[in-house]
C-alpha cells in the first residue's frame, strides 16, 4: 500500500518541477533603465537603456515658465518605441512625442505647448526597447 502514495509524490514533485522551469521564460531577463538627471535650476533630462523590456518612469520638474525646450534622441540601431509625456502644473498635457527605433528619425527637438507654470509631471515610457538614448529639458522663453 505505500507504493502507490511514493508514486503519486513522484508524479506531484515532476508536475511542479516541469510547471516551474517551463514557466520560466527568456522575458523576465528583458529590462529598462532610466535614469533622471537633474541639473542647474530649470533643467531635467537623465538616460534610458533596455534590452528588449518595458517601462515607465515618471518625475516632477520645477518650470518657472510656460514653456519648456525639449529633446530626445535614440541611438540609430534601437528598436522599440520612447514615448516622452510632459504636462504642465494642471495636469494638460504639453507635450507627447515618440521615438520608433524600427523607423523614422532618431531625435527630436522643439519647444512644448503653452502650459501653466509650476510643478510639470514628465513621463519617459519605453516599450520593447533595445538600445539606449537620452532626453532634456529646459525652462522654455
Amino acid at each position: 500500500m505505500r507504493k502507490p502514495k511514493f508514486q503519486l509524490l513522484v508524479i506531484v514533485a515532476t508536475t511542479l518541477f516541469v510547471a516551474v522551469f517551463t514557466s520560466c521564460s527568456e522575458d523576465e531577463n528583458l529590462f529598462v533603465n532610466i535614469t533622471v538627471n537633474e541639473g542647474p535650476i530649470g533643467d531635467i533630462g537623465g538616460d534610458f537603456t533596455g534590452n528588449g523590456g518595458d517601462g515607465t518612469r515618471t518625475v516632477e520638474w520645477t518650470n518657472n515658465l510656460s514653456t519648456a525646450d525639449y529633446n530626445a534622441d535614440i541611438t540609430s540601431t534601437a528598436s522599440g518605441v520612447f514615448l516622452m509625456t510632459v504636462t504642465d502644473s494642471e495636469g494638460a498635457v504639453v507635450l507627447e512625442r515618440s521615438l520608433n527605433g524600427n523607423s523614422g528619425p532618431d531625435s527630436f527637438s522643439g519647444v512644448t505647448e503653452a502650459g501653466e507654470p509650476g510643478t510639470w509631471s514628465v513621463t519617459i515610457t519605453l516599450t520593447s526597447f533595445n538600445g539606449d538614448g537620452s532626453y532634456s529639458l529646459s525652462e522654455g522663453d
